[in-house]
């Protein structure tokens, strides 16, 4: 299977950030674009400790983010592979894509409360 980006139907859009994705066999595979300054937390609210719980392991095309996990903080870079575990949370310091690949439930879980998240903000 493969797909270009364009290819891939999307997720997720919550203004110039992006979430395109589809479920192959049992993994979910998404390219994320966010522009520079993109808290990931509004996002995650709701969650347990409000954050992320998937796990994603993946490779950051371009750009930086800075993560909180409970081993603390670290900073992905563009050509860094990853794994984050369940229990994270980001903030992209430079307009930074990644791709990534997550058990398809625990990832739906994020985007069907991304999509709560961003419903109440437009209604307030």
């Amino acid at each position: 299977m493969r797909a270009s980006k364009e290819e891939l139907p999307m997720l997720l859009k919550a203004g110039e950030a992006t979430i395109r994705g589809a479920d192959w066999d049992d993994m979910r595979v998404a390219i994320v674009s966010v522009p520079a300054g993109t808290d990931f937390g509004p996002l995650l609210e709701g969650h347990p400790d409000d954050m992320c719980p998937s796990p994603h392991w993946g490779y950051v095309v371009k750009g930086r983010l800075d993560i909180e996990h409970a081993d603390g903080p670290e900073t992905l870079r563009a050509g860094d592979v990853f794994y984050l575990p369940p229990g994270h949370t980001g903030v992209a310091v430079e307009d930074t894509e990644f791709l990534e690949v997550s058990p398809p439930d625990k990832h739906q879980r994020f985007v069907d409360q991304a999509h709560r998240n961003l419903e109440a903000q437009a209604a307030a």
